[in-house]
């Protein structure tokens, strides 16, 4: 039996319901999702590799069919690496699309056996990004419902951390 694994790229700070959606889905179409953490030096990230790593990690505790990795570099040489040439990309809106086709026909340049599966999130999930979670807990309002509980808690003790540090 061949196994079909894909690779899920994404900076994830901090993984969401719609992220969670997206990998639950995919595992109906693949055998394996190696959610793959973006280290990315340009960015400013709210947790590090390992905290992002870690959630993710605690999320899908005891499924040995999603895997956690951090990468950098060429994600094609990185899914390469994971013995696969499939890449998921999640689509909220028509203003995803411009990029993530762009980024999947560079991917396909760089290696033309590199597929891109896109998967658009449950509608109710559409409008959401980690940037807008990111947002709206930093000015105090509730994310229940956009994020997994232990991500909240994550989330409003890295705030409150950061408040005191400030202070």
């Amino acid at each position: 039996m061949m196994v079909r694994p894909a690779v899920y790229p994404g900076s994830f700070d901090p993984i969401t319901n719609g992220h969670v959606d997206i990998i639950e889905r995919g595992l109906k179409v693949f055998d394996r999702i190696i959610v793959a953490v973006l280290e990315n030096p340009k960015k400013d990230p709210l947790f590090t590799t390992k905290e992002r790593m870690r959630m993710i990690q605690d999320i899908f505790a005891g499924q040995k069919e999603v895997e956690v990795r951090a990468f950098d570099g060429l994600l094609v040489d990185f899914a390469r690496s994971q013995g696969t040439n499939v890449v998921v990309r999640g689509l909220r809106a028509i203003s995803d699309f411009e990029y993530e086709f762009q980024m999947a026909l560079m991917n396909r340049n760089l290696d033309p056996g590199v597929e891109t599966f896109f998967m658009m999130p449950n509608v109710k999930y559409s409008f959401l990004s980690s940037n807008m979670v990111r947002e709206v807990v930093t000015l105090g309002g509730p994310v229940e419902g956009l994020v997994p509980e232990l991500v909240a808690r994550r989330l409003r003790d890295k705030i409150k951390r950061r408040k005191k540090a400030k202070n």
